[in-house]
């Protein structure tokens, strides 16, 4: 039985809680491993929408669940998404939900200076979802977090953030905002402690415990591969490891437990934020993908750029994240289309080139090369075989995963947990 590691092959938004919902049933614990509530899944049950952007997808289906010390935490977002879930009839107990001791911690401070820096006249607009998640990370960094553990230790609190403040009321400084009293700080932590302080514990232990007992682990990735902090549209990135092999650091398992990794692939491109896309349609095709795929931002709202499907980049992210097959979702948007386009190749300054550059430069003088392929009329919505989808429906999957160099292992024709076809169960690798 393999473990498998779901992860986002394009810039996030290509369904993963839906898929990760479809394989939790197959498995025995379901991880987060980075990330932070900037990363929404939407899973559709019986009918019934959950949103979550902090905990794991298995949580709805009741499987015990882990979030691991590669995830930065908001306490306070933590202690709310559990009392959501608790309204709409799921109970989150230390009995199926654990948090890693080492886990660093979202303060207030973060969110005002992701706040701070994204409204300033100077520097680079990243487009962050402004919850403090890259300013935690900086701080996890800079060896000076407060993180899960610290709120078991409240004696020694104090002084831990005494030492972060140095940093940040520096910064503070020197942007005109005003200095935070460490007592604030303090208050902030300890009004919530007692909420989070029951689901501590060592995951990298108990996840061992469970791999060596033959249980099935799923990795439940976040946003996507090309947001990756070293493998991205840097600086347009997140501000952690998006790709697959971040499952075994932010867990705190060895990377020897991954077996297979799992790439969700829309069958179009989606972005949200700022950034180079080069398949990028700011025009009627992007405005019809846009409302037919219903592309607005789980966590924010904010509408997503949308484009044709860029193979070039899901044919690097398979090689960066190791993937051995796709999901490929939301194909169901392309029905009715007279024709398709696929990107398969770039031109840069005059030259072909088959891949995406690291130059932020060139990201953005790249031009894409296109194959137009022949739509189809007949739906794909709802199809749970092969037989059932349009002849050239067939064809185009069957190109994409000529372009991109992996099989297609899961199709996803609609939100519907059930609308799924099965070519290859990444849990029987």
């Amino acid at each position: 039985m393999a473990n498998v590691v779901v992860v986002g092959s394009q810039w996030g938004d290509e369904g993963k809680g839906k898929i990760v919902d479809w394989l939790s049933e197959r498995a025995d614990a379901v991880v987060r491993y980075q990330g932070g509530h900037n990363a929404g899944h939407t899973l559709v049950i019986d009918g019934v929408s959950y949103k979550l952007s902090l905990l794991p997808s298995g949580l709805v289906r009741g499987k015990f669940s882990v979030i691991g010390n590669g995830v930065v935490v908001d306490p306070h977002h933590f202690v709310a998404e559990v009392e959501k879930l608790a309204g709409q009839g799921i109970s989150i107990t230390p009995d199926v939900l654990r948090i890693a001791e080492n886990a660093p911690l979202i303060l207030s401070l973060h969110r005002e200076l992701d706040a701070l820096r994204e409204d300033s006249n100077s520097g680079l607009k990243i487009g962050t979802t402004r919850r403090g998640i890259g300013p935690a990370y900086e701080d996890k960094v800079g060896r000076r977090a407060i993180r899960v553990i610290d709120l078991t230790e409240p004696d020694t609190l104090m002084a831990k953030i005494e030492r972060l403040l140095s940093h940040h009321n520096a910064l503070r400084r020197g942007m005109g905002a005003v200095e935070i009293d460490p007592n604030a700080i303090h208050n902030e932590l300890m009004s919530v402690a007692d909420k989070i302080v029951p689901f501590i514990d060592r995951v990298w232990e108990l996840l061992d415990e469970r791999r060596k007992k033959g249980q099935r682990i799923l990795f439940e990735g976040a946003q996507g591969a090309l947001l990756d902090n070293d493998h991205g549209t840097y600086p347009f990135v997140t501000s952690s490891n998006t790709v697959a092999g971040q499952a075994a650091p932010g867990s705190g398992l060895g990377p020897a437990a991954i077996d297979y990794v799992l790439g969700i692939t829309k069958a179009y491109t989606t972005r949200v934020g700022e950034g180079p896309f080069p398949t990028e349609q700011d025009n009627e095709i992007g405005q019809f993908l846009g409302e037919k795929g219903r592309e607005f931002g789980v966590v924010t709202g904010r509408k997503r750029r949308c484009g044709w499907f860029d193979a070039v980049i899901v044919r690097q992210t398979v090689r960066t994240s190791g993937i051995h097959g796709i999901a490929l979702t939301k194909l169901d948007v392309l029905d009715g289309m007279d024709e398709i386009k696929v990107c398969v190749g770039y031109e840069l300054d005059g030259k072909k080139i088959d891949y995406l550059p690291a130059s932020m430069g060139a990201q953005s003088r790249v031009k894409p090369i296109y194959e137009t392929l022949e739509g189809w009329k007949d739906t794909t919505a709802g199809a749970r075989s092969w037989a059932e989808l349009p002849a050239q429906a067939v064809k185009y999957v069957r190109h994409i995963e000529e372009l991109i160099g992996a099989p297609v292992a899961l199709l996803s024709t609609s939100p519907e947990r059930e609308d799924t076809i099965l070519v290859q169960d990444p849990f029987q690798d």
